[in-house]
């Protein structure tokens, strides 16, 4: 059997810095930036959660800062923020979300609600179908 290799065809970024959130707001990811890329997934990994519910809100924008972010529309992301979301049974999990709008930036928001103790949180983007390959 071939082995087929996914690691030069697709880039990895930090999307989200493990941290942990411990009160109800929306806490904001790393800008990236998809120039070279045709395809965008974010992976969500949790720690321990102790209370609180946490759900993904994904951005995007043309500017490089994102002086023009607005949130994604449903019909330009591959799965919901609802089904991405976390509560306290979700421990140690992994969800993800596709992202397939047509911005050049995007970001990976977390919006935290009910918490006080809260739980740890981090996540990594995978950008895909990279236009020229192997991915750098």
């Amino acid at each position: 059997m071939a082995q087929k290799d996914l690691k030069n065809k697709v880039k990895t970024l930090v999307a989200f810095n493990i941290q942990a959130i411990s009160s109800d707001t929306t806490t904001a990811g790393a800008i990236i930036d998809t120039l070279g890329y045709e395809s965008v997934t974010f992976v969500i990994q949790s720690g321990t959660l102790t209370d609180g519910a946490y759900t993904p809100l994904i951005q995007d924008g043309d500017n490089s800062g994102l002086s023009d972010v607005a949130a994604v529309s449903d019909d330009f992301l591959v799965g919901t923020e609802a089904a991405a979301a976390f509560v306290l049974a979700d421990d140690n999990t992994t969800k993800r979300i596709g992202y397939v709008g047509k911005k050049r930036y995007v970001r990976l928001n977390i919006v935290s609600a009910s918490t006080s103790s809260g739980g740890t949180f981090g996540a990594v983007c995978i950008l895909g179908d990279a236009i020229s390959q192997p991915t750098a």
